[in-house]
């Protein structure tokens, strides 16, 4: 049997367009530089249109949006591993499965956008700008993260992205708040706040529906709905699984999580809402998770493999965007070989980097406490150790 969500995500097949499913070899002189495809349709809330299904993609956005899918991918395999093999310790929330989501939204944001999520960070810190070699450098604990390694998996930060946060659903008014400054300043860009089907009953993220409604924030709530609150299914965990309709007042859309393209469009009309002055909206992508809730999850004692197996099968947003580059003649099947196996090396370096860099010296543990604050004394972890911060 499959979930509620899984069965979501799997029905949105049915309306795929044949030619996005039919793969057929052709050479390089048969290339065509742009092509349109048509998304599964949008639900909506208190909308009276929402993105057009029909959705024009360049070749050169194409391979760009399956460059950074595939990179996510062997990013997350690669964490996995490492984490099996002791070299990353603690928590570690994968992205696999997820990849349309980070990377279909971020093609629709601007670099002066300002994007807030959860802990399932990895897929998201790389799309704000953050290498892989950071990424992973930060999950080993190593001074070349992008935290100096003392974030680890959930609390990595770039340029105008405030983080994983690992208080469920806490990030909401805190993307609200980035918002609210963002109005304040006179600025258009808008703030992404993420969170999962499992944060979406917290009583905070309703309150700070009610307030970005009253203010008109240019804040874009995003519920990434992968189907299960850790292990909890969303229709054993929520009376309504309808989450994009749970803002009441605040408009909202679902669209495609598993098609990168679906996604892309929902954010961009998203974000054209927020920039007009219109207030929040909120967006859910409906997605899937291939590893447990966690490293210490092994996924399988809520949900069957045969429900993990059918979603990578019908529904892999990777293959799913091969297929439909290769029959549309975006690419050739070579092209994309060729960029599987430069990922593959790519994250290959970047493991072996990640493995040798210098852990830190003990003395960054009174660094980094406030921003221009002159120098102090800090407790370390016991009554007769001190330090002085920096």
């Amino acid at each position: 049997m499959l979930s509620c969500a899984a069965r979501l995500v799997r029905a949105q097949i049915q309306s795929k367009p044949t030619a996005c499913w039919v793969v057929a070899a052709r050479g390089y002189a048969d290339v065509v530089e742009e092509t349109t495809f048509t998304t599964n349709e949008y639900a909506l809330h208190k909308l009276d249109e929402g993105p057009s299904q029909s959705v024009t993609v360049t070749r050169d956005d194409a391979l760009k949006y399956y460059r950074q899918m595939q990179t996510i991918r062997r990013m997350e395999t690669a964490a996995g591993n490492l984490y099996k093999s002791k070299v990353i310790r603690g928590f570690c929330h994968l992205y696999s499965g997820q990849e349309a989501c980070a990377v279909g939204m971020e093609a629709a944001l601007t670099p002066d956008d300002h994007v807030i999520t959860a802990y399932r960070a990895h897929g998201w810190t790389y799309t704000r700008g953050v290498p892989p070699v950071n990424i992973l450098a930060e999950l080993t604990g190593r001074k070349t993260g992008c935290a100096k390694g003392k974030g680890g998996s959930m609390h990595m930060y770039g340029n105008n992205f405030y983080g994983g946060n690992g208080i469920v659903g806490a990030q909401v008014p805190l993307g609200a708040g980035i918002a609210l400054a963002l109005k304040y300043n006179g600025s258009n860009n808008v703030c992404v706040a993420l969170y999962g089907d499992g944060a979406a009953n917290q009583g905070q993220v309703f309150e700070t529906y009610n307030m970005a409604k009253l203010w008109d924030l240019p804040c874009i709530f995003v519920c990434e709905n992968n189907g299960y609150g850790m292990g909890t299914a969303v229709e054993r965990a929520s009376a309504s699984t309808d989450y994009y309709t749970r803002g009441d007042y605040v408009p909202g859309l679902r669209a495609d999580g598993m098609d990168v393209l679906a996604v892309r469009e929902a954010t961009r009309f998203a974000a054209e809402w927020c920039r007009s002055g219109k207030g929040p909206v909120i967006l859910e992508v409906a997605t899937y998770r291939y590893s447990g809730h966690s490293m210490s999850d092994p996924g399988t004692s809520y949900r069957p493999r045969e429900e993990i197996q059918e979603m990578r099968k019908t529904r892999d947003p990777i293959t799913g965007l091969r297929e439909r580059m290769i029959s549309a003649n975006l690419a050739t099947a070579e092209e994309l070989k060729q960029i599987d196996l430069d990922v593959r090396a790519e994250i290959d370096k970047a493991v072996e980097q990640a493995k040798t860099d210098p852990e830190l010296p003990v003395e960054e543990m009174y660094t980094d406490i406030f921003v221009d604050e002159p120098p102090f004394k800090v407790r370390g972890t016991n009554p007769f150790m001190y330090g002085m911060s920096k």
